[in-house]
């Protein structure tokens, strides 16, 4: 069959057939009418970090335009964040000292809690106020929980603290807590905890899959994380994705309200499975890594920066989020509204 004759029965099959997905391209009206998948600012989730002791925001060097926050600096992003439509707001906290069990973690007056109280009198109910329930960025090791002896971390000593945690940030009141240590059990002693003090409405997000990511290394910088050693023993193994659905069933049965995968990018096929598996709302977390390399290729003119985000948001959305913790979703939401 001649060359000629080929390319004339395509067109003629083409023709015949009238498909032509591009007429569904046209025009941004059009695209925008048949689009897929849609984000929307409720579902977007704004980390913020919380230092004490700072009378002016801190920038974080590796992720530009995000800083330390003082209290009053924080207090006005939640209400930004508010203002803007968002979801929530996922608060960390930077202490002033640091020791081997992270007694700042617990203690009522400690960084932590008392961001999460001045979130809460700026906003009420008008943003979710979300809080991490770890250990990491209160304890001089840096570490996701207690160490024994040989200075491995301790799973069942870890529980006990969280438990303490669970507490005091439900106390100072918190609507959901976000237990990220990878601790085995740590939903169940987290819902445990609650229920026993009388907490039965505060939700938990569960970091159902956090793997031991390279892309955490600007977040180190935001918590001035004093970690030696890395998280392998506890984090899970990029490696490895069916190991994410045994996780994800532990974390169902112990009482899990909200699971997350974690980082976004590099895990979006866990993402689906995760998605594909449950009937409860799935998270994913744009961590600081993801974060930082557009910011950096866009300073540098590889990339469309404005482009990029959204683009990258949109992919968590396809691929299962039902929402999405990230550093842009101020700027994402406000975006949005635009219909940009």
């Amino acid at each position: 069959m001649s060359n000629d004759r080929q390319q004339g029965a395509g067109t003629v099959g083409l023709e015949h057939l009238g498909v032509r997905p591009r007429r569904l391209r046209t025009s941004p009206a059009m695209r925008r009418m048949v689009a897929e998948y849609r984000l929307h600012p409720a579902e977007l989730i704004l980390p913020a970090f919380v230092r004490e002791g700072i009378g002016e925001p801190v920038p974080v060097s590796s992720m530009p335009g995000v800083v330390q926050h003082t209290r009053d600096s924080l207090r006005k992003a939640a209400a930004e964040a508010a203002e803007a439509g968002l979801g929530g707001i996922m608060l960390f906290g930077v202490p002033l000292e640091k020791d081997a069990c992270g007694t700042a973690g617990t203690d009522p007056e400690g960084i932590l809690q008392v961001a999460i109280r001045d979130v809460r009198a700026e906003v009420g109910d008008d943003l979710v106020v979300m809080s991490d329930l770890c250990l990491d960025e209160f304890t001089d090791h840096g570490h996701c929980g207690v160490l024994d002896a040989a200075g491995r971390v301790e799973n069942d000593a870890t529980l006990e603290r969280y438990a303490e945690m669970a507490r005091v940030q439900a106390e100072a009141g918190v609507h959901v807590v976000g237990p990220s240590g990878m601790m085995d059990g740590q939903v169940k002693v987290v819902r445990e905890a609650l229920d026993g003090a009388g907490y039965q409405d505060v939700s938990i997000l569960a970091y159902t899959a956090k793997y031991a990511s390279a892309f955490f290394g600007p977040f180190r910088e935001a918590v001035d994380s004093s970690l030696k050693g890395d998280r392998k023993t506890y984090q899970q193994d990029p490696a490895n994705a069916r190991e994410s659905l045994r996780e994800l069933a532990l974390d169902l049965a112990e009482g899990a309200d909200i699971v997350m995968v974690k980082p976004a990018l590099p895990y979006l096929d866990v993402l689906r499975r995760v998605a594909d598996a449950v009937d409860v709302p799935v998270a994913a977390y744009q961590v600081s890594g993801e974060y930082a390399m557009v910011e950096a290729a866009a300073a540098n003119g590889w990339i469309e920066r404005d482009r990029t985000i959204m683009e990258t948001l949109t992919g968590a959305k396809r691929a299962g989020a039902n929402m999405i913790l990230t550093y842009w979703a101020v700027e994402a939401a406000q975006r949005l509204a635009r219909g940009e």
